[in-house]
């Protein structure tokens, strides 16, 4: 009873894993950053506005040229 326990949660904790990570685990931590900075800057709006979406730009652009470099032919 308890191999199938620990078993089912082993396989909760790969999915989850798989599922928030995947094989960009970059993309995970850029979460993680801009809510960060996005609680940091509660109180002011106009920073936010402008800080936040160039945050999101550059990682996905960072995202963007590391995928190129891994794949063929790029």
């Amino acid at each position: 009873m308890i191999a199938a326990v620990r078993k089912g949660i082993i396989a909760f904790g790969h999915f989850w894993w798989d599922f928030l990570i995947g094989d960009t685990p970059e993309l995970a931590l850029a979460t993680g950053v801009i809510i960060g900075v996005a609680f940091l800057l509660a109180g002011s709006r106009w920073a936010g506005a402008i800080i936040l979406p160039g945050l999101a730009t550059v990682f996905l652009l960072l995202s963007v040229l590391r995928g190129r470099r891994r794949a063929p032919g790029g």
